[in-house]
C-alpha cells in the first residue's frame, strides 16, 4: 500500500508502508494557488512518485517526497 498523505504520523498509525508526502491537508495533490501548468507539474508528480513508491521494496514505513514541492 501506498498513501498520499500530508500527516505522516498518521498515515504511520493507519499501517502505510510506504508515505508520500502531499502538498497539504485540504490539496494533497495539487496547489490551487499555483497557474494551472505548475499545477499540472506538481500533481504529475505526486502520482509519480506514488507509482514508484508501489515499486519499491521497503522492510518498514518508507517516506518519499516528490521532486517538485508546493514552493517550485
Amino acid at each position: 500500500m501506498a498513501l498520499i498523505s500530508a500527516m505522516y504520523p498518521v498515515a504511520e498509525q493507519v499501517g502505510a508502508s510506504r508515505i508520500v508526502k502531499a502538498v497539504a491537508i485540504p490539496h494533497p495533490c495539487g496547489d490551487p494557488s499555483l497557474p494551472a501548468e505548475l499545477d499540472g507539474q506538481l500533481r504529475r508528480e505526486i502520482v509519480s512518485t506514488a507509482l514508484k513508491a508501489l515499486e519499491a521494496k521497503v522492510d518498514t514505513t518508507t517516506g518519499f517526497t516528490p521532486k517538485v514541492g508546493a514552493d517550485g
